[in-house]
């Protein structure tokens, strides 16, 4: 990256931009991970999301051993980006091969060649959303102005990840919305009922059979006959 400020200061404006045109989660944290293996001293980068209690679900990585990294985190209980969904805002591992914080992390992942690890939360309205991963082949690669412009890109990441994730999760609920009335019609139809009566018939379904109302719509749609 050009070290005139403009310059970064357009980089940014165009990684904003870009991150904000992406139609989903998975195309967002792509795009994000692609400005941070330009924008950053990383070799290898990877987004994990925030889990239930603390857990980490790797989202997508540049190279699979981020993932190993991840995998390591989960069995052993410990690791940066464990400690920064956990409350940590960043955690720095200058060299896996003689940190002592995380006896069983550290040395597993000096032997997968990832010697330098930069974890930076992702968060929105002070709720964690997930961990932004930076990794280096090399011990001690991280400078100062790279926790910095890991920073600025973790801020734009967060904004978009929120979004994408409040758009996806909306689109779902306007696609349960649009199954549930397509199978009150058939209802209505078959039985000559009100939609009314034909949502109750649907809702007794999926409450005594335990089955998502959607799923309900969906198998009555598919098949024109709720299930046995």
């Amino acid at each position: 990256m050009d070290d005139d400020g403009a310059d970064v200061a357009d980089v940014f404006a165009q990684l904003a931009v870009e991150l904000h045109e992406e139609p989903g989660v998975e195309e967002t944290v792509e795009a994000v991970l692609q400005f941070a293996l330009q924008a950053v001293s990383c070799t290898h980068a990877g987004v994990a999301l925030s889990q239930r209690r603390g857990q980490l679900e790797t989202l997508a990585v540049t190279d699979p051993l981020i993932e190993q990294s991840d995998e390591i985190q989960r069995d052993s209980g410990e690791g940066p980006s464990l400690d920064v969904i956990n409350g940590e805002d960043t955690v720095l591992v200058p060299d896996t091969g003689s940190d002592e914080r995380y006896p069983i992390w550290a040395p597993k992942v000096a032997a997968l060649s990832l010697r330098s690890v930069l974890s930076v939360r992702l968060q929105a309205n002070g709720t964690a959303l997930g961990v932004l991963q930076l990794s280096n082949t090399e011990p001690y690669a991280f400078e100062p102005d790279d926790d910095a412009v890991a920073h600025i890109l973790a801020r734009h990441a967060s904004v978009a990840l929120a979004s994408a994730r409040q758009e996806a999760s909306l689109w779902q609920a306007i696609d349960a919305r649009k199954l549930v009335g397509q199978a009150q019609g058939i209802l209505m139809e078959r039985f000559g009922i009100d939609g009314d009566k034909a949502f109750t018939v649907l809702r007794r379904y999926s409450q005594d059979n335990n089955i998502k109302l959607r799923d309900v719509a969906q198998r009555l749609i598919d098949t024109r006959k709720l299930p046995d």
